[in-house]
């Protein structure tokens, strides 16, 4: 499996992206200009074809050393690698297709993420035999991006989980710039984040900010690869 930087990880919400007049495409590519390191199509309202296009258009505007990560839709996933589309992988919730039969499905070399918010969730991940490359545990803050979000963990719960976990972590729900140094001192993977960049009026100056408050200082070289 291909190794993949977690650190300032972009979930996309197509309404928010829309507010501000730009497509999801257009806001991916300005977010990984300025540091974004892997991108999450999450389409919670859209029917397969729409989110299939979504994926492909996005896929266009990304460079090789960001991962390209389907929100809960495996079918997608497959039509899309099928395609000939750069997808890396899968990320699915505790509702979804139980991870061993979406492993089944996606093969031995995609990427698999899965939601968690308990301890109990996270052992069962651990113990999962699908092999999940990483988990997202949250809420960290209180979010309305996810109507069905679970009770915010704050900081301290998030490290918290996160000691639990032998896999890679990374924090979502209502993530800021000023949360990442103890995130990253906490053994997090790195920060999902949607509002925070796709609602953001210049998606670049954003997730550079995200991309610092990590420790992460993008190359001009890929800045201007993604612009």
């Amino acid at each position: 499996m291909t190794p993949v930087d977690l650190s300032v990880y972009l979930v996309t919400d197509a309404d928010q992206c829309g507010a501000r007049g730009r497509g999801v495409a257009e806001t991916v590519a300005q977010a990984v200009a300025g540091g974004v390191t892997a991108v999450q199509i999450r389409e919670k309202h859209a029917d397969g074809g729409d989110f299939l296009r979504t994926v492909t258009e996005v896929a266009a505007v990304l460079p090789e050393h960001v991962a390209l990560i389907v929100n809960d839709r495996v079918d997608v996933f497959l039509a899309a690698r099928a395609g000939g589309i750069r997808v890396s992988g899968v990320h699915v919730g505790q509702s979804d297709l139980p991870p061993a039969a979406v492993r089944e499905l996606i093969g031995p070399h995609a990427v698999l993420g899965l939601s968690a918010a308990t301890a109990e969730e996270l052992h069962a991940a651990a113990r999962d035999p699908a092999g999940v490359h990483h988990v997202g545990i949250g809420a960290l803050h209180a979010t309305r991006t996810k109507a069905d979000a679970p009770p915010s963990l704050g900081l301290d719960g998030f490290a918290r989980l996160a000691r639990l976990s032998a896999l890679p972590a990374v924090a979502i729900g209502g993530v800021t710039p000023a949360d990442l140094p103890r995130l990253r001192e906490a053994g997090a993977a790195g920060a999902a984040v949607v509002s925070g960049i796709c609602a953001a009026e210049d998606p670049r100056a954003a997730a550079r900010a995200y991309a610092l408050a990590w420790g992460r200082v993008p190359t001009p070289s890929r800045e201007r690869t993604s612009a």
